[in-house]
């Protein structure tokens, strides 16, 4: 048995990502801590140290509980788990890495076009930058990214199907001038459908997330997710 820990900013992801992570690695002990007040300070002022100290905060005490690596599942605060990763001994994963590099290894090898969505200005920017970074690796890799106007405020409203349905309509349309189109956002990955019916691939980041979090786990890797960045 290993023990795990979550950081959320959207306490529904909890379900999502207990599901998926052990469908994929049955002996898995997943402790959850959700605090949307990191969401909503992002959104308001941006990843301040405020942030920063909140989510050092949480990811010390669930590796004081025991946790053997901490994914956090929320884009927004991705730097954030990075910096944090460099410094409390277990390997801390942001849940939009292994979507990154998959989607700037896909475009690299098609025409080079990747188009990041998201419903959020506070994700979009660290989703955006993350990609930039891997990007600058492969000189005919270009990286766009554009906020589905109407969605968050939907979602806000409960109104989830306008949510996936306004997240659906922009894929659709990112489609056309892309290689690989990249979901910034946990929470937009309902919205994607049958994926297989478009022509280009669609990334979202419970599933790449999932992934890599459990190969983390199971194979004791030991770097933090700044580092992890770094060697690919």
């Amino acid at each position: 048995m290993t023990a795990a820990g979550l950081l959320h900013t959207v306490p529904a992801l909890a379900d999502t990502f207990q599901g998926r992570l052990t469908g994929l690695e049955p002996g898995l002990v997943l402790t959850h801590v959700a605090d949307p007040s990191l969401l909503a300070r992002a959104i308001d002022v941006g990843v301040d140290e405020v942030v920063r100290d909140r989510v050092r905060t949480h990811v010390r005490h669930l590796v004081g509980g025991g946790a053997e690596a901490v994914l956090v599942t929320c884009s927004s605060i991705g730097e954030a788990a990075e910096a944090v990763g460099a410094d409390v001994g277990v390997p801390v994963v942001r849940v939009d890495e292994a979507m990154a590099e998959e989607a700037v290894r896909t475009a690299a090898a098609a025409g080079g076009r990747v188009a990041v969505l998201a419903t959020l200005w506070s994700t979009l920017g660290p989703t955006e930058r993350l990609l930039q970074r891997m990007a600058a690796r492969h000189e005919a890799v270009t990286v766009t990214a554009e906020v589905v106007a109407g969605a968050a405020v939907a979602r806000g409203a409960g109104d989830l199907a306008r949510h996936d349905a306004l997240v659906a309509d922009a894929v659709r349309s990112a489609v056309g001038g892309a290689d690989v189109v990249v979901l910034a956002q946990a929470s937009m990955a309902a919205a994607l459908g049958d994926a297989a019916a478009l022509d280009v691939p669609v990334l979202e980041s419970v599933s790449t997330g999932a992934r890599r979090f459990v190969e983390v786990v199971r194979h004791g890797l030991g770097t933090s997710s700044a580092e992890s960045v770094d060697r690919h």
